[in-house]
């Protein structure tokens, strides 16, 4: 399955998760060290749709921000 919007063409995005140690200054402490930086992705909610495209039937890979926006009708 493709891992982007066939209507938007939102897809994963890339970034890192930050593991700290200690009581950061603000809350008393002698500040919060980064002991290491880990990837991730975030990857867009997408769902399978059946619609008619052109008079014909197909089927879409579409975020669900585009089917709440209306973008997309099933059927």
């Amino acid at each position: 399955m493709s891992r982007t919007c066939d209507i938007c063409g939102k897809g994963p995005l890339s970034g890192n998760v930050v593991a700290r140690r200690g009581r950061p200054k603000k809350e008393g402490g002698a500040g919060a060290h980064v002991l290491k930086r880990t990837k991730r992705a975030q990857k867009p909610n997408l769902q399978t749709v059946h619609t008619t495209r052109n008079g014909r039937s197909c089927t879409l890979h579409v975020c669900t921000k585009c089917l709440k926006a209306g973008k997309v009708t099933r059927g």
